[in-house]
């Protein structure tokens, strides 16, 4: 197997294909904090794209309820399980180094799901399984239910055990992360999957699957879809019209796909970000704000960052859920990540605003100053809060969102009271 760099990791790891870069990456933040799992990005994304015989039970967009709920269900601990029994014990971090040259989050030192695959010496480019019909019934099973149906044992842990005035639980939004060395993309023995080398987008030639399923197989966030009407795998296909500025509605310029532009509590932000064609890394670019959320500010995570498969969807983590559960999720960088959040800075206040501020993808933003209107102690430390712009420029330079962090208040005169 060919080696590639995987910033995430902080260091190389095996993968199919030699390394292979985008101009621009698809790539998104969810911040996980304000999510009301009203699943309006669901069907969003379910009226546009799955809606024909065949696909009833595709979800390429989902919203589950943790620690129980997933699609198809358990699809995670399933994965970390076969990690576990790879290379028992040996799923750590060393972050010793975290934040210097090429250790973003510091080195993780045990298998990926490529290498595990190897380890094991099988005919698999990654260790996967292929989940049961069942598995595939329920997207939102366990919605808001910290320990499972009552009375029922849970199916993927003991959930029942949980201390019963001490429960949590939170929404976790997902769809097909586009990742950058994609278990689907090396698992396919036709080369039916593939990146566009434009933005990144992963897509499936069904001109040449035959419906092996061995990308269903093998994708770690179980995203690719077998449909038993076409015999052919389905993924999503991260709206790409939109994105490349094809579709009439985008009058040209790139635009956020029907999942994100949807959102009503307002917690997605989509772009595109510029790759080092040498290193796969993120070129350095301040002023786009994906850049500056997950470099810069480092309050957004990647999803399950040890699979290996470099994901492009980043998570900013929910306060209130136990740490450890957090870091297994999200790596290492979980407790700066919070830390950031619950006490943000200027510039981190301002650009969370442009969050479902505008359908227009976002290249460049910048910030008008404005007055201080709060002071505040946070966590036994003063913090300030500034009134301040914040204003989003499309990819020609045009302005397309000017945000203000306090939200103006509206009040509604007398006489409209009674108007319904």
């Amino acid at each position: 197997m060919p080696e590639v760099n995987n910033w995430q990791l902080g260091r190389n790891m095996a993968y199919r294909f030699d390394a292979a870069y985008p101009e621009r990456q698809f790539a998104f933040v969810f911040n996980i904090n304000r999510c009301l799992a009203c699943q309006t990005c669901t069907m969003a994304c379910k009226s546009t794209w799955t809606f024909s015989e065949g696909q009833e039970h595709m979800w390429w967009n989902n919203v589950e309820t943790k620690p129980y709920g997933g699609y198809p269900q358990g699809w995670d601990v399933r994965i970390l399980d076969l990690l576990e029994q790879a290379n028992p014990g040996g799923q750590t971090w060393d972050t010793s180094n975290a934040g210097t040259d090429g250790e973003f989050y510091g080195r993780y030192d045990g298998m990926t799901i490529f290498e595990a695959a190897k380890a094991q010496g099988g005919q698999q480019e990654a260790i996967g399984y292929l989940p049961a019909d069942e598995e595939w019934t329920a997207p939102n099973i366990y919605e808001d239910t910290a320990r499972g149906s009552k009375g029922v044992p849970g199916r993927y842990g003991a959930g029942e055990a949980l201390p019963e005035h001490n429960t949590w639980f939170f929404y976790l939004q997902r769809l097909c992360n586009h990742c950058s060395y994609p278990a689907c993309v090396a698992a396919c023995p036709r080369n039916a999957v593939y990146k566009r080398p434009e933005d990144g987008i992963v897509l499936i030639d069904q001109s040449r699957c035959r419906g092996y399923r061995k990308c269903v197989e093998q994708c770690p966030y179980k995203k690719p879809m077998y449909r038993a009407t076409t015999r052919v795998s389905e993924k999503c296909v991260g709206c790409y019209p939109r994105v490349e500025g094809s579709d009439p509605l985008t009058e040209g310029l790139p635009m956020e796909t029907r999942c994100m532009s949807v959102c009503p509590g307002k917690i997605r932000l989509q772009g595109l970000v510029e790759i080092d064609p040498k290193t796969g890394d993120w070129k350095h670019d301040p002023q786009n704000p994906l850049y500056y959320l997950v470099k810069q500010a480092r309050v957004a995570l990647p999803l399950y960052p040890q699979f290996g498969t470099q994901p492009n969807g980043y998570y900013i983590p929910p306060r209130w859920v136990p740490r450890e559960y957090l870091e297994q999720m999200f790596g290492p960088g979980v407790n700066g990540a919070i830390d950031a959040y619950t006490r943000p800075p200027r510039e981190l206040l301002a650009v969370l605003q442009l969050f479902r501020a505008t359908q227009t993808i976002i290249f460049r933003y910048e910030i008008r100053e404005g007055p201080k209107v709060r002071d505040a102690v946070i966590g036994g430390q003063p913090w300030e809060m500034f009134d301040d712009t914040v204003i989003g420029y499309d990819s020609q330079g045009n302005e397309v969102a000017n945000v203000s962090v306090l939200e103006p208040f509206i009040e509604r005169p007398r006489k409209y009271l009674n108007s319904l």
